[in-house]
């Protein structure tokens, strides 16, 4: 085969002379031309329909290996922390318990009023009331307000006071009001509040009763 006189027969070919079923009878630098270009085609095609599905599957396992590799490291981590958490989980608990203790249950309540109205006449004030409110239920307690209006002298309603926020059970002092009383004197009206814990399987109970 002399490459000259192919290449020159190449040259004098008229690609709208070119017919496939003569193929057998085209230069056979442009036969070679062929096979090579329905080769890459073939080669592209089997690339797309078997190869490239793989590579993006393999690409999303890569992607997938780093997001494991992430959480692994994030949980890793947590669990290294873990026994300094649960310390502080029952630390809360404890501290939890305490201040539980020292909500009253609704049987207690009456004997809370009796402590208060025990303070105001240890600090020989005159009460004017001790008034229960309706107790206001919340998620996990139930609030509990009161009215109270008592007159005596300035610092022993000040005693008072604090008498009532060191009593053995959780009491706070909302919207003080002090004025000059009739007869001399001062009246002090305030709101208190008591609480009483709502475990949260009763709080559940509740909401699911009809």
């Amino acid at each position: 085969m002399n490459l000259a006189t192919e290449w020159r027969r190449l040259k004098e070919v008229e690609p709208g002379e070119l017919d496939i079923k003569e193929a057998g009878g085209w230069p056979f630098l442009l036969q070679l031309l062929c096979c090579l270009l329905a080769a890459g085609l073939t080669f592209a095609g089997v690339y797309w329909y078997m190869a490239a599905p793989a590579a993006r599957e393999l690409e999303d396992a890569r992607q997938q290996e780093v997001s494991l590799l992430r959480d692994y490291r994030s949980k890793a981590a947590q669990a290294a922390h873990l026994p300094g958490v649960r310390e502080q989980v029952e630390a809360l608990d404890g501290h939890l318990e305490v201040l539980v203790d020292m909500l009253p249950s609704g049987p207690e309540i009456p004997s809370l009023i009796d402590d208060i109205n025990e303070a105001a006449i240890d600090n020989q004030l005159t009460i004017d009331a001790i008034r229960l409110r309706d107790a206001v239920e919340r998620e996990f307690y139930v609030e509990r307000p009161f009215d109270i209006r008592v007159r005596g002298d300035y610092h022993r309603i000040g005693s008072f006071v604090a008498a009532v926020a060191d009593l053995p059970r959780i009491v706070t002092q909302h919207d003080f009001t002090l004025e000059p009383a009739e007869g001399g004197g001062l009246a002090l009206s305030m709101l208190a509040r008591t609480y009483s814990y709502r475990p949260p399987q009763a709080a559940s109970g509740d909401e699911g009763a009809p």
